[in-house]
């Protein structure tokens, strides 16, 4: 499998560029599907178009076990400054976390997979918006689901690149994967006035200086220190001119956990945290909008991954992965049928590119270890009896 893959490497390069060249933000995804589609099809998939708004959906074969695979198309909205010849030509959007590379290596595994004879039936997923919520709060994947796209599956793979891992190593383990994340909107509310009689007003920058302290104080001295969690103050804004003390400020933040108990502590914490705000005078009003919950790989999916990684590989090239609190809407995915998603060793040797900044790359090399990879695992699962 590993020599196949190797031998359609440049075009998955090509693939990937294009996608990078041009990206789409979330549930905007037009020209990426289309170009997805044609290749399916050329392939002799029976495809599916406007998946879940923008995704696409592809299957091969007939009857027996379903394996469903899927990748992300969806871009972040993030300035590109790399200086190479397939940059972004998109201003202010950008592919900062490898989905152009998941989508052409799922194009490399459809190929793959193409030529085989299947013991069973495959379900490519070319997933739109992972990265971000429509306006009702739904991620691409749900919008897939409610769409359909899980309809029959009896497992379901899916991969990210990792560009801190070197090429040729993988991360893997059954069990937690990743962190299930709900959002905080809160506002101060305070009694503006003159910056010059600041002993008139009840100042909301000041209490929201006491409430951020706060927050930020859960995890370390409200919550066990054995149970991983984070609370992250993205956003303040308050005021216009200097002189002026503001009615009020906005804030948000980012909530992460393992599992259930943990997220209803954190949301309690969160309400005592912010009455600081009225325990000096002011007043809070807050919101929690729930997100996307944990995810787990299944111990068997798990197996079958790494099996084909152990053969491609060498053991000694699959990881067990540090915990980590990012979150994840494979989660969907994984909750209707067994899955398992595992990390692909991405990086450029020397010139580290970390995900969400503006230099973000990966080593392309990886490519085609992960089309051999998900190819492979898919291969297995379809194998097995009963």
């Amino acid at each position: 499998m590993q020599s196949r893959a190797q031998a359609i490497q440049d075009q998955m390069v090509q693939w990937r560029r294009d996608f990078h060249m041009v990206p789409e933000l979330g549930f905007e995804e037009v020209r990426t599907a289309e170009r997805v589609a044609q290749v399916v099809d050329g392939l002799g998939y029976r495809v599916r178009r406007g998946v879940g708004r923008t995704g696409v959906v592809a299957d091969l074969g007939n009857g027996g076990r379903r394996i469903a695979i899927r990748a992300d198309m969806d871009a972040l909205p993030i300035q590109d400054e790399k200086d190479v010849p397939y940059a972004s030509q998109v201003p202010g959007v950008m592919h900062a976390c490898g989905h152009d590379a998941h989508t052409a290596i799922l194009l490399g595994v459809a190929t793959l997979l193409a030529q085989e004879s299947l013991p069973g039936s495959v379900r490519l997923l070319f997933q739109p918006s992972e990265e971000r919520e429509d306006q009702e709060g739904f991620s691409g994947a749900r919008r897939m689901i409610q769409d359909g796209a899980m309809d029959g599956v009896d497992g379901v793979l899916a991969l990210h690149v990792d560009s801190s891992l070197p090429v040729g190593d993988v991360t893997l383990a059954a069990g937690p994967w990743s962190a299930g994340v709900d959002t905080l909107q809160a506002t101060i509310i305070g009694e503006g006035g003159h910056g010059s009689t600041p002993d008139k007003v009840v100042d909301p920058i000041y209490l929201a200086a006491h409430v951020v302290l706060a927050l930020h104080g859960i995890v370390s001295r409200r919550m066990p220190p054995h149970g991983p969690a984070v609370i992250s103050i993205g956003t303040i804004h308050g005021g216009q001119v200097d002189n002026v003390i503001p009615e009020r400020v906005d804030l948000s933040a980012t909530i992460r956990f393992q599992n259930g108990k943990t997220q209803k502590r954190l949301h309690a914490e969160i309400v005592r945290a912010l009455g600081v705000a009225r325990a000096m005078g002011g007043d809070y009003e807050h919101r929690i909008i729930i997100g996307y919950p944990p995810s787990r790989n299944d111990d068997g999916m798990v197996g079958f991954i790494r099996q084909a990684a152990t053969e491609l590989l060498g053991q000694e090239h699959i990881i067990s992965p540090e915990p980590k609190m990012g979150a994840e809407d494979f989660c969907f995915f994984s909750e209707l049928a067994p899955g398992a998603m595992f990390g692909l060793g991405a990086r450029i040797e020397g010139d580290e590119r970390r995900h969400h900044q503006a230099r973000f790359d990966i080593d392309e090399g990886c490519l085609a270890i992960g089309a051999a990879l998900l190819a492979e695992s898919a291969l297995r699962f379809l194998g097995r009896a009963g």
